[in-house]
């Protein structure tokens, strides 16, 4: 083989292995932004929105107007997850909403309505607030905190009409329909929630669902100030 063929293929062969540093310095970076840098700035907004739903419950009641997209109205606990998880919802389902926290999906009742409260939310990334509900059990409390009060629901069992936990295809409406799992102009037959994420971790294959049914009546702000006994798990 001649010396110039030689320094040509030694050269290619620098510009190959340079080429493919730089792809692996930019997907890292990509990682990063993805599983770090998104959720801080989630984060961030979580305590806003938060703070301002806090300060928004302790002025005067005011006529209800409907609700804009990505506009904060309920506060997600699961006590399963920890005594201090906490995040507060957003109205639709967007990029941008769910860049926030949680998004309520248009349409789906609203908390303590019956029919189903559907709530979906990112897995890994920003702000991963729905990361471990794979976590939850059957009797597990979900408690969702408005300006009126708060509402208790218990995850189902596996057993149940409307299962506990579900995996299905990102096609798969149903399990947002009035009663999970039926036609989506169908019948309410109770007062459901809904939580929906990407499954599994760092894949958008498939959906992970569970479900939970309101447990009793709601309670107002007067009745339990500081929440329901179900915030501890109870």
């Amino acid at each position: 083989m001649s010396r110039t063929r030689e320094d040509a293929l030694r050269t290619a062969a620098r510009g190959t292995g340079q080429l493919l540093l730089t792809v692996g310095y930019v997907l890292l970076l990509f990682v990063v932004y993805e599983l770090w840098v998104t959720d801080l700035q989630s984060n961030a907004r979580q305590d806003e929105l938060t703070a301002e739903l806090r300060e928004e419950w302790t002025q005067p009641a005011t006529v209800p107007t409907a609700l804009q997209g990505g506009e904060a109205f309920a506060l997600l606990h699961i006590p399963r997850l920890g005594a201090d998880y906490a995040r507060a919802v957003v109205e639709g389902t967007g990029t941008e909403d769910l860049e926030q926290g949680p998004g309520h999906y248009r349409g789906t009742a609203m908390p303590g309505e019956q029919g189903n409260f559907a709530v979906a939310g990112h897995r890994v990334g920003r702000g991963s607030p729905f990361l471990e509900i794979d976590e939850l059990r059957e009797g597990d409390p979900i408690v969702v905190e408005t300006a009126d009060g708060w509402f208790v629901y218990r995850v189902l069992g596996p057993a149940e009409q409307v299962p506990g936990q579900q995996v299905v295809s990102p096609a798969d409406v149903s399990v947002i329909a009035p009663t999970p799992g039926g036609p989506a102009d169908g019948p309410a037959t109770g007062a459901y929630l809904t939580l929906t994420t990407c499954h599994p971790e760092y894949s958008a294959r498939e959906r992970l669902i569970v479900h939970a049914v309101l447990d009793g009546a709601p309670l107002s702000r007067a009745e339990a100030p500081d929440g329901p006994p179900a915030l501890l798990g109870a």
